[in-house]
């Protein structure tokens, strides 16, 4: 064998030492790493919500009539008892059709003939009355000189008191003719501006201090008794009402604390739950998802000066907290993977990834508490794939 062979061969030999090196070398994984920390920790559940004013007043029309224009604007503010806020004046009559006028023309002439009848029967008990008098004057000056009987006079009096008691029956029949003769005509009056003036008007005074929510309408109109026509109410008594799923209103107890955000101002608003509606409804999702939800209302007791703008009707974002630590070991929830019927995470164990069972207590939407299995300052793999295996060789992703 040549020296050339011997070379080319002991050159082959390198070549293949060095390929099956290479091919036997360990490639380490990349992988996210996260150091276990203890710090604050607050678990809550989240839902849209809607302001709204704690007690609300409407003003409603006492009678059936025309509202006047309303004195007042939406946003005013109200003094109660003070403030007028609306004014409703008594319906004018209604106009009449061809029928009901000639009825009612008809019903005029009657009470105008029974008019003339009560006053002619009163002409007459007037004159019997004035005669009856005088009767009673001449029996009593003939009495007087012996030459008429004593009960000639006293028959003369009582046809005299007979004669009264006719002429007050008369002109009670005259009064009462005139009556009816006032209220036939008034039917056939037409109804005016000057039927309703402002003096007869019912004034509608605020019930409380507060401010104008809304107006049914700022125009003249008819109104029934009842109508609602002004809605009072006190911005400074807002509370919040969030549509939550039913399951997760179960947990709550009045006295949960909330924190509202997306409000319009900087700082978040403190609020807490009063109460949950004991009936919850079938209410479709956005995701067309039918979802048995249940209305919660929050009182909010950051003071009014700090929430200035915020009204009745406004939406707002609520994180109702549901637990909460200063202070906790906690991992995020994307390392955690099911082990049996536990759970296991992959610490960093001298660059090789050593699987470790783990005990958690409180889970969020991103981190989970430990309760036991690893030590503050303990590095984990979050995220792990299907490379991660333990005693796999790791590497963090950043140094690559």
């Amino acid at each position: 064998m040549t020296r050339r062979m011997i070379g080319l061969l002991l050159a082959g030999a390198g070549l293949l030492a060095v390929l099956g090196f290479v091919a036997l070398r360990e490639e380490p994984v990349p992988v996210d790493l996260f150091t276990v920390t203890a710090a604050p920790m607050r678990i809550t559940i989240d839902a849209d919500g809607q302001t709204r004013i704690h007690e609300i007043f409407e003003v409603a029309a006492p009678i059936a009539g025309t509202a006047q224009r309303a004195p007042v604007a939406v946003g005013d503010r109200v003094q109660a008892g003070q403030s007028i806020v609306a004014r409703v004046a008594p319906a004018a009559p209604a106009l009449l059709d061809w029928r009901s006028r000639t009825q009612a023309e008809a019903a005029v002439a009657e009470a105008q003939a029974a008019l003339d009848l009560a006053r002619a029967d009163l002409t007459r008990a007037e004159e019997e009355r004035r005669f009856a008098a005088l009767q009673r004057d001449r029996s009593r000056a003939l009495v007087e000189r012996g030459v008429a009987a004593l009960t000639q006079m006293e028959t003369a009096s009582q046809q005299l008191a007979v004669a009264e008691a006719a002429l007050r029956a008369a002109q009670a029949r005259s009064a009462m003719a005139q009556g009816n003769l006032d209220r036939a005509r008034a039917t056939l009056s037409v109804p005016t501006a000057g039927d309703t003036p402002d003096a007869c008007c019912v004034a509608l005074s605020a019930p409380i201090d507060g401010v104008v929510l809304s107006i049914t309408m700022i125009s003249e109109h008819p109104v029934q008794p009842g109508a609602p026509l002004v809605s009072i109410g006190d911005p400074g008594d807002l509370e919040i009402v969030a549509d939550l799923l039913s399951a997760d209103a179960v947990a709550l107890r009045p006295g949960t604390a909330a924190l509202v955000e997306r409000w319009g101002g900087s700082d978040p608003l403190r609020a807490v739950l009063e109460r949950i509606d004991p009936v919850a409804e079938t209410r479709v999702s956005a995701l067309g998802i039918a979802e048995q939800r249940v209305d919660a209302v929050f009182r909010i007791t950051t003071p009014p000066a700090a929430r200035p703008g915020l009204g009745h009707g406004f939406a707002v974002f609520l994180r109702i907290i549901t637990w909460e630590s200063d202070s906790t070991l906690q991992v995020p929830i994307g390392a955690l993977f099911r082990r049996e019927a536990g759970w296991a995470v992959y610490v960093m164990d001298n660059g090789r990834a050593r699987e470790k069972a783990v005990s958690i207590g409180q889970r969020g939407t991103r981190m989970v508490q430990v309760l036991g299995g690893l030590s503050e300052g303990e590095v984990i793999i979050t995220h792990p794939g299907a490379a991660v295996r333990d005693g796999v060789k790791v590497v963090d992703r950043r140094d690559r």
